[in-house]
């Protein structure tokens, strides 16, 4: 109970002791929280050093992994296609393997297939490729009418497109749904009376497709 004097007012002594009991409990408090501080980071200091070493270790090894996979990927190796099919010069990563039927026979002119170690079965309706190339016989302008076709839906954009290597000929870029169920990206190019379709599949290898394969894919128009 705070005493008053005899004028009704709390006495400066009073008011003294109060502030001192609640500064003693407050530093208390204080205390309390840094001991049970300092035991926790004396019980567990040994734990929480392993476990941040541990999880810098992962961060730095999976730098290293990734630097490793880029420089597997140089120089890059290249496949040139029949001059009767434009010449083409297609370079990927060396890391990848290829299967190319470049015999006119199939149902493209040149259909060639590429994918890190091992190229999937071309048979399987569900696999996919990093880099699918590709010379079809048939009009620049029908291969785009048949794409845009798909643009409408909303699940594609398309913009026009000039290869780094061979940039007088226009053609486009079309990012989305390229294909049924599948997502990628793909570049229709004219090639005379017949058209060039590159193309990757999925968003793994997009890094791959814009800074290795389109930087240095050529042909002869």
């Amino acid at each position: 109970m705070i005493k008053h004097n005899q004028d009704g007012q709390v006495s400066g002594a009073t008011i003294a002791l109060v502030f001192t009991s609640l500064s003693l409990i407050g530093a208390l408090s204080f205390a309390g929280w840094a001991f049970t501080s300092r035991q926790d980071y004396k019980n567990n200091s040994d734990a929480k050093v392993a476990t941040a070493v541990t999880v810098a270790k992962q961060q730095e090894d999976g730098v290293k992994d990734k630097a490793f996979v880029e420089v597997l990927k140089q120089p890059l190796r290249t496949y040139n296609g029949p001059e009767a099919y434009g010449s083409i010069v297609v370079a990927f990563p060396k890391s990848w393997s290829g299967f190319v039927d470049d015999t006119g026979s199939g149902a493209a002119l040149v259909d060639g297939y590429f994918h890190p170690s091992i190229v999937p079965s071309i048979a399987n309706p569900n696999s996919v490729f990093a880099l699918h190339v590709q010379i079809v016989n048939q009009p620049y302008d029908q291969a785009v009418e048949a794409i845009s076709n798909t643009q409408q839906t909303g699940k594609l954009t398309i913009a026009a497109y000039s290869l780094p290597k061979v940039p007088k000929i226009v053609g486009i870029k079309a990012v989305g749904l390229i294909k049924e169920d599948m997502s990628g990206e793909m570049v229709i190019l004219p090639l005379r009376d017949k058209t060039i379709e590159i193309s990757t599949q999925g968003t793994q290898f997009t890094a791959d497709f814009e800074n290795n394969v389109l930087p240095n894919f050529s042909f002869s128009p």
